[in-house]
């Protein structure tokens, strides 16, 4: 099960028992909010992609969209979402748990900046019940994201 990937893989940061497990949905930011008590823009949503070579994780704010044309001037190629079948494949997490945590090696992992006008956000954690509240800098940490990138809009004017 994707929970128990993560919950292994947040075991080296001993943040495995931060995880908060709800007794209903949080796989959409609107479930999310609710389940952890919060504002819809404070979920950290991720979002897959196709690369040349597999696919690349976004962690964006729960209110942003991707920008197309930021998108592709900072990663030369067009933005297309990972199909439903190719998401758990190629990060081992089914839409509506997909997180930074417990994925591929070879997965790069990139955080917007959307998310850092708040104290804490909320990843999901591989389930679809399931989120871990962390800082910015410890979402980086743990994700082992490659850099902080602006590829969204519409946060901006919630801002």
């Amino acid at each position: 099960m994707s929970i128990e990937i993560v919950r292994e893989y947040l075991k080296q940061f001993q943040a495995d028992e931060r995880i908060m497990e709800f007794e209903t949905s949080s796989a959409t930011v609107e479930l999310a909010a609710e389940a952890v008590g919060c504002i819809p823009a404070r979920i950290a949503k991720t979002l897959s992609f196709y690369t040349e070579d597999g696919c690349l994780l976004i962690v964006t704010a729960g209110d942003a969209k991707i920008d197309n044309s930021k998108f592709k001037q900072f990663f030369g190629r067009k933005a297309k979402m990972l199909s439903a079948e190719d998401v758990t494949a190629m990060t081992n997490h089914a839409i509506g748990g997909v997180c930074p945590f417990g994925v591929p090696d070879s997965v790069p992992v990139y955080l917007d900046k959307s998310m850092q006008r708040f104290g804490t956000v909320f990843p999901a954690c591989g389930s679809s019940n399931s989120a871990i509240e962390l800082d910015c800098d410890t979402l980086f940490q743990y994700a082992r994201a490659k850099e902080w990138v602006d590829v969204c809009k519409g946060w901006q004017d919630e801002a």
